[in-house]
């Protein structure tokens, strides 16, 4: 039952993330956005998100994990309700940044439960397999989900959706995990490291967010990127002098940790921006609605789910970094396919093809690199070395995105004309690409280190 509790908060995170972009047209035209500003109805949810992973993982070391995930899941519930009642593009900007905050707060205190509560080995690989079904396959239900409620209730059902969910999840966590006890005196918070790497953090992933719509010269950008270099070089003097650094040294010395860490950036960058650019294929270029859009994500989230089973047991037989390198060539070689099947006049099942090949590399990915990012880490550093993760794999996301999207010719959301195919195509092969190098890379590391 725990573990069915867990799964369903990292639903909840991932289904938050892309359920809102089948709304955007609806909600840009109720609350009257303009059109270069609508893109901050995800973006703040994850500026917010990748600003505060570290923070989170900390607090659930030294705060408690329990505590801290039913907190995260009262805010996931109350900014939702806020959410839906929303009147203004200001309120829902906002509001989209303290769920990102929720995020923050629940991911690692998630993952680091399932870390502490299973043994390292086929129980821990066999929980995070469940978890990252439910995770990776919420990446693609989102769509489907957001399609039909905005179909049938309007754009503000997708936040009220939220709200009985997470308070069901803030619930069940205070009766079914075990209490945390009084916190250990004797381990400090390192204040002024996290707002240091909290304020550095969150300033990269604007200005990556941003950047690419308003251009890497504009005053906003510069400023943030020299206020992010400041902050986060502030935070490196501070983790070398504090007795109790937010990220220990020996986390940074973990070969293991650091690996999985540009596995999850890469994962996030390729990956996790596939389905932006399909939702552009199937709406602007296909004409479907949002509905249709949401039913042709069924089939990706299907294969997902299968991939993280699979790849648990690929774990098993193969060891974690094999799995890795054979998952991502599964993936690289899904999303060439899929490149290939995407036409003007092409048809759904011309898709499938690809959209099998990736779908379940990306679910054996997901698996195998949460699995690698808690190996060998001590119980008191699991919500640290989760944040660690969870950070790459936000920042990560934040400038695939960003280079995908400049490759593709800076199209967005509103996106339109003849060449908007060719950037989608463009992208997509570009995506294939990064997923081959990473494979490539992983495969050469195996060979110059022990398995």
């Amino acid at each position: 039952m725990s573990l069915l509790v867990l799964a369903l908060g990292q639903l909840v995170i991932s289904l938050d993330y892309n359920i809102v972009y089948v709304a955007l047209p609806e909600i840009g035209s109720d609350l009257g956005f303009p059109d270069h500003d609508l893109q901050w109805v995800v973006s703040a949810y994850v500026v917010a998100t990748g600003g505060f992973l570290l923070l989170g993982g900390r607090a659930a070391d030294l705060l408690g994990r329990r505590r801290m995930f039913v907190l995260a899941a009262l805010l996931y519930a109350g900014s939702s309700l806020v959410g839906g009642l929303s009147q203004t593009p200001g309120a829902l900007v906002a509001v989209r940044a303290v769920q990102g905050l929720g995020g923050a707060l629940l991911f690692p205190a998630t993952l680091s439960l399932i870390n502490t509560l299973y043994e390292e080995g086929p129980g821990r690989n066999r929980a995070l397999a469940v978890w990252g079904a439910a995770g990776a396959g919420g990446l693609c239900f989102g769509s489907l989900l957001g399609g039909v409620l905005v179909e049938a209730f309007g754009w503000a059902s997708v936040f009220f959706v939220n709200v009985p969910i997470a308070g069901a999840l803030a619930v069940a966590g205070r009766l079914l995990f075990p209490a945390d006890g009084p916190r250990d005196r004797t381990r400090r918070f390192d204040a002024a490291g996290a707002l240091t790497a909290t304020g550095g953090i969150t300033l990269l992933v604007f200005l990556l967010v941003r950047a690419p719509a308003e251009g890497w010269a504009t005053p906003a950008v510069l400023t943030s990127a020299a206020l992010s270099v400041c902050l986060l070089a502030l935070f490196a003097v501070i983790e070398r002098r504090s007795r109790e650094p937010l990220v220990p040294a020996r986390l940074l010395a973990h070969r293991g940790l650091l690996a999985a860490m540009g596995v999850t950036a890469l994962f996030s960058a390729t990956f996790s921006s596939v389905p932006y650019f399909l939702t552009l294929y199937f709406q602007t270029v296909q004409g479907y609605s949002a509905a249709a859009t949401g039913l042709a994500f069924l089939v990706p989230a299907v294969v997902v789910a299968v991939g993280t089973q699979a790849g648990e047991r690929a774990v098993a037989a193969f060891g974690t970094r094999r799995m890795l390198v054979g998952g991502m060539a599964l993936g690289a070689a899904g999303a060439a396919a899929l490149g290939l099947g995407l036409a003007s006049d092409g048809s759904y099942p011309r898709l499938l093809p690809g959209i099998v090949l990736l779908g379940l590399g990306q679910g054996a990915a997901w698996t195998g690199m949460w699995i690698a990012a808690s190996a060998g880490v001590a119980a008191g550093d699991q919500g640290v070395a989760s944040g660690l993760a969870s950070t790459t794999l936000q920042v990560g996301g934040a400038v695939g995105l960003a280079v995908l999207v400049a490759l593709a010719g800076g199209m967005g959301q509103s996106a339109s004309g003849p060449g908007l195919l060719d950037g989608i195509r463009t992208a997509v092969f570009a995506i294939a690409g990064g997923i081959g190098c990473g494979a490539f890379a992983l495969l050469v590391r195996r060979r110059t280190t022990s398995p």
